[in-house]
C-alpha cells in the first residue's frame, strides 16, 4: 500500500519503543491524530511516556503534514520549521540537527497499520524508536 497524505487522516493508537544503545528501554503509549487543516495534516500525540527507573509522565508533540511534489509528504515540526519529507513509495528520510543525524523508515506494509522507525547517532545520542501506529476507534479528539 502507498498512502497518500489524505489516507492518514483521523485516529490513531500509538505505542512507541525507544531503546538507547546503552540498554534501558523507554515506552509511550497514546494517540495520535492527523486532522485537517488549509496547510495539510496537523499532527497531534499525546500519551504517556514511561522511562526506566521514573514514574510516568505525560508528552505531548506537534507536526504539519503537507503534500509535496510528485506525491512525497513534507513533515514539519509544530513551528513551521522543516523536518524531513518522503515518498510513500519509497519511504526512507533523514534530518540533521547538528550534531545529530536523524534517520527514519516507513513500513506501511500492514496498511492501516504502519510504523516509523527512527535512528538516532550524535555525541550525546544512540538510540532506536520505534512507532506502531493502528487506527483507533470511539476515543475523545486531542485535548487543547
Amino acid at each position: 500500500m502507498r498512502p497518500g497524505l489524505q489516507d492518514f487522516l483521523g485516529e490513531w493508537r500509538l505505542t512507541r519503543r525507544i531503546e538507547p544503545a546503552d540498554g534501558g528501554v523507554a515506552r509511550f503509549e497514546g494517540r495520535a491524530w492527523f486532522t485537517a487543516v488549509a496547510e495539510g495534516l496537523s499532527y497531534r500525540e499525546e500519551g504517556e511516556l514511561t522511562l526506566p527507573g521514573l514514574a510516568p509522565m505525560r508528552a505531548e508533540r506537534e507536526y504539519l503534514w503537507r503534500a509535496g511534489a510528485g506525491g512525497r509528504i513534507e513533515v514539519f515540526f509544530g513551528d513551521g520549521r522543516p523536518f524531513h519529507s518522503f515518498d510513500p513509495a519509497a519511504p526512507e528520510a533523514a534530518h540533521w540537527c547538528d550534531p545529530d543525524d536523524y534517520r527514519v523508515s516507513y513500513d506501511f506494509a500492514a496498511w492501516p497499520d504502519w510504523c516509523a522507525e527512527w535512528r538516532v547517532k550524535g555525541p550525546r545520542k544512540d538510540y532506536r524508536m520505534v512507532s506502531n501506529y493502528a487506527r483507533a476507534e470511539g476515543a475523545l479528539p486531542p485535548r487543547r
